[in-house]
């Protein structure tokens, strides 16, 4: 089972890229952050012409989030329970024996202390979550835009200053509480360490000198993480013409013989 995690950075302007990748990759899942669009202007039909029916939350010209399945999928839920806030940030489904929630968490630079202070709530309500569907014995993955490095090697060197909301001891402790809990980090499972970088400003030559961030990350519950077979970001998307500034984040598990939508 292939799935990926992708910040399209607007899915109107970008629709002949995701379009591309999805024909080249094939993924059974693609949960995309930062759609940018209203769910009535999503691009769904030009999705079911490529094979895949969609899960979408969306709104006006910011946020917003979609899933893109092969298969059938219910929705769980189409927001984050518990993160009282209407901004379009997460959507929940379920396929092939899998719950999958897709998030876009706040950056938490903007709006001062309250801005900040509703990051730290999407990871309280984050975490929750997480917590339920570990005492009822669901495998799931929270996938996403986490805005969030974990590490200073998930930082290049001068990409960030040490108040950045995304390096913040607290923003930090808060990912880590999700990896206490009992969850894996896909990527950092079979990389332990070094660069894996997935997403380069479109400032002040990021791209070229190579100056990324981790921040799409892929959590998975402990069952789930057993079948893990690969996890990286396919950096080469960067590269296009008009990218995002965000690549794929691509992983593959064992299938699931017992599994069922």
């Amino acid at each position: 089972m292939k799935l990926a995690t992708w910040n399209v950075n607007s899915v109107r302007q970008r629709q002949h890229l995701i379009l591309d990748w999805l024909e080249r990759h094939k993924p059974d899942v693609l949960m995309m952050q930062e759609i940018k669009c209203e769910t009535a202007q999503f691009p769904a039909q030009a999705f079911a012409e490529a094979g895949y029916e969609c899960a979408v939350v969306g709104q006006k010209s910011y946020n917003g989030v979609a899933t893109l399945v092969r298969g059938a999928f219910e929705v769980c839920t189409d927001h984050l329970p518990g993160f009282d806030n209407p901004a379009a940030r997460y959507v929940e489904i379920r396929t092939q024996g899998l719950t999958l929630g897709n998030l876009y968490l706040p950056n938490g630079n903007s709006g001062g202390a309250e801005g900040y202070a509703t990051k730290l709530a999407f990871f309280d309500a984050l975490a929750a979550r997480a917590r339920e569907l570990l005492r009822t014995d669901t495998n799931f993955i929270f996938a996403g835009d986490y805005n969030v490095c974990p590490k200073p090697e998930d930082c290049a060197p001068g990409a960030l200053g040490p108040d950045d909301a995304l390096v913040r001891p607290e923003t930090r402790a808060a990912y880590n509480r999700l990896l206490w809990l009992g969850l894996t980090d896909a990527l950092r499972a079979l990389q332990p360490s070094g660069k894996a970088y997935t997403f380069w400003d479109y400032q002040a030559g990021a791209w070229d000198r190579d100056s990324g961030l981790r921040i799409d990350h892929a959590l998975l519950s402990p069952a789930v993480a057993e079948r893990l077979l690969t996890a990286s970001p396919d950096k080469a998307e960067r590269a296009c013409e008009r990218p995002s500034d965000h690549v794929p984040l691509i992983i593959t598990l064992q299938d699931d013989p017992q599994a069922t939508a």
